[in-house]
């Protein structure tokens, strides 16, 4: 691509990128009204009643919604930093500076030879997608965490590793970035900076401020949400005379009755086959190109979130991070799975806020939006595995021919 065109294409971009995030501003600052419930109220109620608890230097002790590592305590107290604005307007717009901050981190590693700019589209279109609920949760800034981490890797390990320890300490999923790293000594360093400063952050949280871990007993307890895989034979249960009930528990909307135990212990064992899965692929992967660390992290985040007892909305805002950071190599065999992710992403804004009573209710509706959202992820999911499985493990032989025919980055390592 000339030089012209991909200055066009930028721009495009940055101009694409505006007018979304002018768009989710809208609606986060009710200039817009969407239908359905006030997605912002997470915000300006739950977690500024968490800032008014944490600021008196101790943990919600006593609060069954907070359900996250102590890290997390260091977002909620961040529009401290605006105090101008108040809580809410101070946290919307911090948001939107961690989201800033991507989209420049992508368009940048999307320069170059075997670079490509599609990641900062898939960033673009998939939090304008999710809409703003992006905006009203601290997931966005747990993936710029990720998303840093994730592009420091090659060059910068130990930083890369001390990033994925601290987003671990935000919101675990990160830790799961560096499962595709290349065996090496940059490796062994980002893993060792990885533990090291996780360590030093629960230490200190353990430290300075009580109840740094209390999240691990609420977060136990959580059952089967109803926007989650597990959470579909209920749904079509309910129009055959299912006798349980759907209720605000434990800060989110789940299924209470017969056989909601069965199916959070089955997620369970989904997720724990899915950790096999990944370390019997890291045991047998012998060729490494500069994409399959981005391909095996997001493989690895996508099946720990289809096989989660919870799957909320602002999750997919993961899955788009690590897509969009596949989308920057040409060399990434996970098109396919990024795509899939997109329209979920699409069809999560349509559950929930837009149609979610519908959902709740379990008709018809409803159902069938989670049929689709679900089952596209649950596809996603099949079709990363595979594709990464193929690439690494068979090496570029194992591609279709005209996939592997575009697969020209270099290979990193192959032992």
């Amino acid at each position: 691509m000339s030089t012209a065109r991909v200055s066009r294409s930028r721009n495009r971009a940055v101009l694409a990128w505006a007018a979304t995030r002018c768009a989710l501003l809208l609606c986060v600052f009710h200039v817009v009204t969407l239908p359905g419930p006030d997605v912002t109220v997470d915000v300006s109620v739950i977690y500024q009643g968490w800032y008014e608890v944490l600021s008196t230097g101790t943990f919600p002790l006593d609060d069954v919604t907070w359900q996250y590592p102590p890290a997390a305590a260091l977002v909620v107290l961040s529009p401290a930093l605006l105090p101008f604005l108040g809580y809410a307007a101070a946290f919307f717009w911090l948001v939107c500076a961690a989201d800033a901050a991507v989209f420049a981190a992508l368009l940048r590693a999307g320069r170059g030879a075997g670079r490509r700019l599609t990641g900062a589209w898939v960033w673009v279109a998939g939090v304008a997608l999710l809409g703003p609920t992006a905006y009203a949760r601290y997931d966005l800034v747990v993936t710029a965490v990720a998303v840093a981490s994730m592009l420091a890797l090659a060059r910068r390990p130990r930083a890369a590793g001390a990033l994925a320890g601290l987003g671990a300490m935000l919101k675990v999923w990160p830790l799961l970035l560096l499962i595709g790293a290349p065996p090496g000594r940059a490796t062994r360093r980002a893993a060792a900076a990885a533990g090291s400063a996780a360590a030093f952050a629960a230490l200190l949280f353990v430290a300075t401020m009580p109840g740094a871990f209390a999240f691990l007993i609420f977060q136990r307890r959580r059952g089967t949400e109803v926007e989650s895989l597990g959470a579909l034979p209920f749904h079509l249960a309910r129009h055959f005379g299912w006798r349980g009930q759907v209720l605000l528990n434990f800060g989110s909307v789940e299924f209470l009755g017969p056989f909601v135990g069965l199916a959070g212990a089955l997620a369970l064992a989904l997720t724990a086959a899915a950790f096999c899965w990944l370390l019997l692929w890291r045991l047998r992967a012998r060729h490494f190109t500069a994409a399959t660390p981005y391909d095996a992290a997001f493989a690895a985040v996508l099946v720990f979130t289809v096989t989660s007892r919870v799957i909320s909305p602002q999750y997919l805002v993961w899955l788009v991070g690590t897509a969009a950071l596949c989308m920057t190599l040409r060399a990434s065999v996970q098109r396919v799975p990024a795509a899939l992710v997109l329209i979920a992403t699409g069809l999560t804004l349509l559950e929930f806020p837009l149609l979610f009573s519908h959902v709740v209710a379990s008709d018809w509706l409803g159902v069938g939006l989670l049929v689709l959202r679900d089952g596209m992820l649950a596809v996603a999911s099949v079709t990363a595995c595979r594709r990464l499985w193929t690439s690494s493990v068979r090496g570029p032989e194992g591609l279709p021919r005209q996939r592997a025919a575009g697969t020209r980055a270099p290979a990193l390592t192959s032992r």
